[in-house]
């Protein structure tokens, strides 16, 4: 079965569940897993449990089939990304459009190849869906 991970904030943004709701439709369309994905800063010092990301997503979309939730803690939310979707061997991330463009910026500095796009598929074996921000 294919699978799709999907990083979203704790408490959803309005932006998170754009990004989660283009997500769920990608993994309905591929009959994909979808993993739920939330990263703790440490520097932040907040603990959110994988209880409290389930209880989130399914009041703003009720119970999700083959759905996983995962709460990482890391020091950089984009490298956590990055090490979820390859420790899961991903084949689509959904990300929003700030997220993509901070990732870039993070790829930028270790690379002289920003292009992420590129970078997921060809080492990982990823596609990259970006959703744009909603327009006020």
């Amino acid at each position: 079965m294919s699978l799709v991970v999907v990083p979203v904030r704790y408490p959803l943004t309005k932006h998170s569940r754009r990004t989660l709701e283009r997500a769920i439709d990608v993994a309905r369309e591929r009959e994909a897993a979808l993993t739920i994905l939330h990263v703790d800063l440490y520097q932040n010092g907040k603990k959110v449990t994988r209880i409290d990301l389930k209880n989130a997503v399914e009041r703003a979309f009720g119970q999700l089939e083959n759905a996983r939730y995962v709460v990482r803690t890391g020091f950089l939310v984009e490298e956590s990304i990055l090490d979820e979707v390859a420790a899961e061997s991903a084949d689509a991330v959904v990300i929003g459009s700030k997220q993509a463009s901070r990732i870039r910026r993070i790829f930028q500095r270790f690379t002289d190849n920003p292009d992420i796009d590129r970078y997921l598929r060809s080492h990982l074996d990823c596609e990259v869906i970006t959703v744009e921000s909603a327009r006020a």
